[in-house]
């Protein structure tokens, strides 16, 4: 999975994202959740999000630890892998979509053929993201923006 900084001019041509430009700045007030239960991937994934601008990011390995975590800490958005000991990715988000339904969510998974269904549903009902790994930066990105900018 390639992780390296996206927003890096990588052609020396002055190209930039399109949730740079004057939006960035937004990026720094949000607040992400993310619910892993592969360590490597979330010091990845935070280190990424903090290169980014984003400094209010909490994480959890499974998704009991997610959903205690979203209690306390009230993420903008969630990104949540699927497959999880002890509550899956979304379960969690089942349960907490009971005291916030139009939670942001951004789903990861090797595998979404066997949550097809749902993830169709989340997506359609909720507007739910999804990120098939391995993933790159750059798409964190845009789908965090794009879910970012739909709450605001």
């Amino acid at each position: 999975m390639h992780l390296g900084t996206p927003l890096a001019d990588k052609k020396g041509k002055g190209e930039i994202h399109p949730y740079q430009n004057g939006r960035k700045s937004r990026l720094g007030m949000m607040k992400v959740l993310i619910v892993e239960d592969n360590k490597s991937l979330i010091w990845l994934l935070k280190e990424m999000l903090e290169n980014e601008g984003i400094h209010h990011v909490k994480t959890a390995e499974n998704g009991n630890e997610g959903y205690c975590a979203f209690l306390s800490f009230q993420p903008d958005i969630i990104l949540t892998d699927i497959e999880m000991p002890l509550k899956n990715g979304l379960e969690m988000i089942r349960n907490i979509r009971k005291l916030h339904p139009h939670i942001r969510t951004i789903y990861m998974s090797a595998d979404p053929a066997r949550y097809q269904c749902l993830l169709d549903e989340e997506m359609t009902k909720y507007k739910a993201g999804f990120l098939n790994k391995p993933f790159s930066a750059s798409k964190i990105m845009e789908l965090i923006y794009e879910n970012y900018e739909g709450s605001i």
